[in-house]
């Protein structure tokens, strides 16, 4: 029976691990779309978070059914209740890869962004995913270097919307309405993104330790 129990527990590590992936996965596309002004790439990344969207159900099902029969307790027991919250959190990724695709959508034939702004989207774009292959990682290995790289990069991604809010500010900003609430949004998105990769590594953490580390923060 111990073994059984302990096949559904790897199961579910399995699915955070792919849910990893396909979030990672559609951010890269999400973007690419997005800078690119692709319609074709952006809606099939809104059409593929129906999977995220299923797979998160899925396991959120299966780790009830486990909560129900087995009775965990312990460690056993914040696996399976992490893996709930961790599994919300990767959803949420997903969903914000799409967000980002349905602007992409929304501004067609245009693109989205001022020139201005590239720059400092390429390199936050470029951190949410690193973030999200690194969430990927530490899910399988539990290595918690990786956490506390994730936490870094997500720092770099706070800078960076901090630093889009103050071109939004400045008296030099010429763009109309439309432009300066899709550059807020898109700046919003990217924010949330790594701060639910945070999420996930904070919980990791606390699978690994059974404490919120300070050394995190």
């Amino acid at each position: 029976m111990r073994k059984v129990f302990q096949a559904e527990l790897q199961t579910i590590g399995e699915e955070l691990i792919n849910l990893s992936k396909l979030v990672a996965e559609a951010m890269e596309r999400a973007y690419e779309s997005f800078s690119n002004a692709d319609t074709e790439q952006a809606q099939e990344v809104i059409a593929a978070d129906a999977r995220v969207d299923f797979l998160q159900n899925k396991l959120d099902e299966h780790a009830i059914d486990i909560l129900a029969l087995q009775g965990p307790v312990a460690s056993d027991l914040r696996m399976i209740v992490g893996s709930l919250r961790m599994s919300a959190s990767l959803e949420r990724m997903g969903d914000l890869a799409r967000h980002i695709a349905q602007l992409t959508r929304l501004r067609f034939p245009d693109k989205v962004l001022p020139e201005s702004m590239t720059g400092t989207f390429d390199q936050m774009a470029d951190l949410n995913i690193r973030i999200a292959n690194k969430v990927g990682e530490l899910l399988a290995t539990r290595d918690l270097n990786l956490a506390a790289e994730i936490i870094d990069l997500n720092k770099q991604i706070d800078e960076l919307h901090a630093g889009v809010f103050r071109a939004i500010a400045a008296d030099d900003w010429n763009q109309d309405a439309p432009t300066t609430t899709d550059v807020t949004l898109a700046s919003r998105y990217m924010e949330r993104y790594g701060d639910h990769g945070v999420s996930v590594a904070r919980k990791v953490n606390y699978l690994v330790t059974g404490e919120w580390e300070p050394q995190l923060e």
